[in-house]
């Protein structure tokens, strides 16, 4: 026996050889659902294979669709500007430099037409990663469906609506906590009577992962910012065992891999306890059901070749650990979007765990692991620490407000990065086994003359609506979100009369304010 201490990314102790482990006897899809939500797993059915995509304009975005459609790909995940995330139309002096850059541009319901131009939105699921202005991108996304004729009562998707991580480690927020909050539970209350089969929110551990926390504060702090977003619905009166049933989780996937496999089962056992402790008694309301991204902080441009067998790690641990729909990273994304090529192998990659790997063969195969089991109690047991702190300031969104998981996510990345800077931590073709080659230059640029684009598109759209018309359901959204109305319906109807995604935001920056941290 050696005496060097060896720890996971999250500072657990391993030891050197596992003889027992406290494994209690449980089911999947039995409370608490460590081992699955299905009793079947992939058995019953593979996961969706949910490739993430959207650059430039809705028309090149709409090709990449069909071309990954064409692949084998069995869900969209839509990639948004960050003008369109943060609530400026392209035209906008802020969104200068910034349009089609890092997802699509979406400024009217008329992008959105041609966005999905060709796809059936009741055939498939589509996936938004959307926060500040996710009510009006699904408001968009119910007048498409209306358009096609689509019932929507039929239609499936998710939109990301988590707000509070942004606070905490993305940044593109818009308004205050308090009124973010507010239109986050109604659009919570309006899917559940209208569009009952759309998941409201994907609470991300994701970006908080892609700042630099680890995989324990991952998953603590994604359930304490679900316990806040469950408490607001309740007070807004809704019943956990309807709204609980449509709540979804988005996790990331490093290179630990055994960590990583342990805390997808600990989030989901902490889920179910957390739920039930908020009152949910429903089963389907006590499942933690997520999508999983693979690490895009983990891509690296040198040897960029070495993120392939990285994203085939991280996406073996997302599908040992359980997950419902899995993204996988092109290897060239740590110097461009991806190529088609580069989009081609990820999916590939996914395909090839599911249909030659044979661990879809049975449910939860690494069960009754000595090292996985104790794994999965010791990395619990460290995210309720967490969530005690949180309680005992009052709660996420004080503990954010307070800057704690800000500075404990900083705290962790700064701790990692000391690591690989000082050789503790190795990084392949980084700080060990590089090599001299240059690295290829990206091959996928995005084109600023986009920005001309979309402004011609918009000020046709303005020259064509009626103009009175969306001044009166302008004022209309102004007295739904002053006086407390569900701003839903009134959104749905604005964007169906063509009034843009940058209006609908002024109506509420000049209602509730701009946060600044």
């Amino acid at each position: 026996m050696t005496n060097k201490k060896t720890t996971t990314d999250s500072g657990i102790e391993i030891k050197e050889v596992y003889t027992t482990s406290k494994h209690i006897n449980e089911l999947p899809g039995a409370f608490p659902f460590t081992r699955g939500i299905q009793p079947d797993m992939y058995r019953g059915k593979l996961w969706t294979m949910r490739q993430y995509a959207g650059f430039s304009t809705a028309e090149e975005s709409n090709k990449r669709y069909k071309y990954l459609l064409a692949n084998g790909t069995t869900g969209l995940s839509v990639a948004f500007d960050l003008p369109t995330q943060i609530g400026y139309d392209s035209d906008h002096a802020m969104s200068e430099g910034e349009v089609g850059k890092v997802g699509v541009a979406i400024d009217s319901l008329r992008d959105i037409e041609i966005l999905f131009d060709g796809i059936q939105l009741e055939n498939i699921t589509t996936s938004m990663t959307i926060n500040a202005t996710a009510s009006t991108l699904l408001a968009f996304y119910i007048a498409l469906a209306k358009k096609q004729g689509a019932d929507i009562k039929k239609i499936s998707g998710t939109i990301q609506n988590d707000i509070l991580k942004e606070y905490a480690a993305r940044g593109t927020y818009i308004y205050p906590p308090k009124p973010s909050m507010r239109i986050i539970t109604d659009i919570f209350e309006y899917c559940s009577k209208e569009i009952p089969k759309w998941n409201t929110i994907s609470i991300s551990g994701y970006h908080i992962r892609e700042a630099g926390s680890t995989a324990v504060q991952e998953i603590a702090f994604t359930l304490s910012n679900a316990k806040a977003y469950t408490q607001a619905a309740l007070q807004k009166g809704l019943d956990i065992n309807v709204f609980g049933q449509r709540l979804s989780f988005f996790f990331n996937a490093h290179n630990n891999f055994f960590e990583e496999v342990a805390k997808f089962r600990a989030a989901r056992r902490m889920w179910a306890k957390m739920s039930k402790e908020l009152g949910a008694t429903n089963p389907k309301a006590q499942m933690l059901r997520f999508h999983t991204q693979t690490g895009g902080s983990t891509l690296q441009a040198q040897q960029p070749d070495n993120n392939i067998p990285r994203v085939t790690i991280q996406a073996l641990a997302a599908v040992l650990g359980g997950t419902q729909s899995l993204h996988t990273n092109g290897f060239d994304e740590a110097l461009s979007l991806p190529t088609e090529n580069a989009a081609r192998i990820a999916l590939r990659t996914q395909q090839i765990i599911a249909f030659e790997s044979g661990v879809v063969d049975t449910v939860d195969p690494l069960a009754g692991s000595y090292f996985i089991e104790t794994l999965t109690d010791e990395i619990e047991t460290a995210a309720w620490k967490y969530i005690n702190v949180i309680d005992n300031m009052g709660g996420a969104v004080n503990a954010i407000e307070q800057g704690y998981m800000q500075k404990e996510i900083a705290d962790a990345s700064y701790r990692y990065q000391t690591q690989i800077e000082n050789g503790e931590k190795i990084i392949v073709g980084v700080n060990k086994f590089t090599s001299q080659d240059g690295i290829n230059p990206p091959s996928f640029k995005i084109d600023d003359s986009i920005r001309k684009v979309q402004t011609d598109k918009l000020n046709k759209i303005k020259s064509e609506r009626d103009n009175e018309k969306v001044t009166q359901l302008l004022n209309q959204l102004k007295q739904d979100a002053k006086d407390g109305t569900n701003v839903m319906p009134s959104i749905i109807e604005s964007v169906e009369n063509y009034v843009t995604l940058g209006e609908i935001a002024d109506v509420f920056r000049g209602e509730f304010g701009e946060y600044r941290a």
